[in-house]
């Protein structure tokens, strides 16, 4: 276990003139990198003089926490993935070991497929956590599978919209 501090801007306090502030899918990313990688993450923010805090940083943990109230699944009691599952390209994936769950944080949307290399038979069913919609799968050796993808045979191909999910980082369960 372990753990970082960082700062939703570039100064550890309030400080006016600030403007590097992080967008909200940067600090959500950061959130998810630091759970895939089994550490905690603690998003320092500073309060003015008069003891409240900047509209910048409101607007941000509102984001922040928007997306979660979608998504928490895939943080609260998550830990890095076992090293059995590979990553996929601009992805990211939490555990949770209690409930034997995988989360995959999709940083780039693709176009219509997400290939994972080696998850066939690792799993029955996935979905998105931001609506609970089923997403389909399949594999190079499934019965009346059509893919076009260069695929191996532990390979399973997840099909997905081509419009991308309206949150700052769609996850599957």
């Amino acid at each position: 276990p372990w753990e970082t501090c960082q700062t939703f801007s570039g100064s550890w306090g309030y400080h006016r003139d600030e403007n590097s502030w992080k967008s909200v899918p940067q600090l959500i990313t950061m959130l998810i990198e630091t759970v895939s990688k089994g550490g905690n993450l603690l998003l320092n923010v500073g309060p003015t003089a008069r003891g409240n805090f900047d509209s910048r940083a409101n607007e941000r943990l509102d984001g922040i926490g928007e997306w979660m109230k979608l998504h928490s699944r895939s943080i609260y009691g998550c830990t890095a993935a076992p090293a059995s599952f590979k990553v996929p390209q601009n992805c990211f994936l939490t555990y949770n070991p209690e409930r034997k769950r995988l989360y995959i944080h999709m940083l780039q949307w693709p176009f219509k497929s997400l290939h994972l290399e080696g998850y066939k038979g690792k799993f029955r069913y996935a979905q998105f956590l931001n609506d609970a919609s089923e997403i389909k799968f399949s594999s190079p050796t499934t019965p009346g599978s059509h893919t076009t993808e260069t695929t191996g045979d532990g390979d399973v191909i997840l099909r997905l919209p081509v419009q991308k999910p309206d949150v700052a980082v769609p996850v599957i369960e």
